[in-house]
């Protein structure tokens, strides 16, 4: 059987606020295998960005088990997570992050320094990758001087030019207008399809219904976890609930 490249067994993040506990995931397994376009979707407080928390190892659990490629990460120290984050993970934010100082390669080519890589490699590969995202001829602009939708693929040719085992996209389109949204909903299916794994956090449940497996999370658990038909994980919490879910 397949490994899968993502797993979580019983996994809970558990944060004190005074005398009580806040179960921010409750006991949550689920395995993602490689190549998927998996879309975790719930409501804010649900506990969807503490599971992207983890598998983007920017956090550890409480308790349970995170495989990544079938090696346990659960409690690794800063240095070891940043040394996965560095190799395994390619990170899209919703607000871009991109360095206003830096040129679009130099923004690019970030992640890369880090890594240890030669100057030359750094720009051969981040030309490559903006070169993936139609934005090789913007190399030497400045993020200021692209559209919201071009600073988006511009954190995408970041994300990719790593080569990462995983492309986590959170909340990808939240600073877009509707149009240029869905241009980078495009674009991460032509990634899919293409043979990256993508996890995509969103409120949203149609943005959740572009990839092809949604998992649900509410009150920190999974309450849906199948195919991304909005008519069922749209509403969906516990079973035996009387209120339904956002929507």
């Amino acid at each position: 059987m397949m490994t899968p490249l993502i797993e979580f067994r019983n996994v809970y993040k558990i944060y004190p606020m005074g005398d009580t506990e806040v179960h921010a995931i409750d006991g949550i397994s689920m395995q993602v295998q490689k190549g998927e376009f998996l879309a975790i979707v719930g409501q804010s407080g649900s506990g969807k960005s503490t599971c992207m928390n983890i598998i983007g190892c920017l956090d550890v659990p409480t308790s349970g088990q995170y495989l990544l490629d079938g090696k346990d990460v659960s409690h690794m120290n800063d240095d070891e997570q940043a040394e996965i984050r560095n190799k395994k993970l390619g990170f899209i934010f919703q607000q871009y992050n991109l360095i206003p100082k830096l040129t679009v390669q130099q923004n690019v080519e970030l992640p890369l320094l880090y890594a240890g890589l030669s100057e030359r490699e750094q720009a051969e590969r981040a030309l490559a990758s903006l070169e993936r995202v139609g934005l090789r001829d913007k190399a030497k602009n400045f993020p200021n001087q692209l559209s919201g939708g071009q600073q988006q693929r511009v954190s995408i040719a970041r994300a990719l030019a790593g080569n990462p085992s995983i492309i986590l996209a959170d909340e990808p389109t939240g600073a877009l207008d509707s149009k240029t949204g869905k241009e980078v909903l495009q674009f991460l299916k032509k990634l899919h399809k293409e043979g990256n794994t993508i996890v995509l956090i969103t409120h949203d449940n149609t943005i959740a219904a572009q990839a092809e497996r949604v998992i649900r999370v509410h009150d920190g658990r999974v309450v849906y976890d199948g195919e991304s038909d909005i008519s069922k994980f749209a509403t969906v919490t516990y079973a035996g609930d009387d209120e339904e879910g956002d929507v």
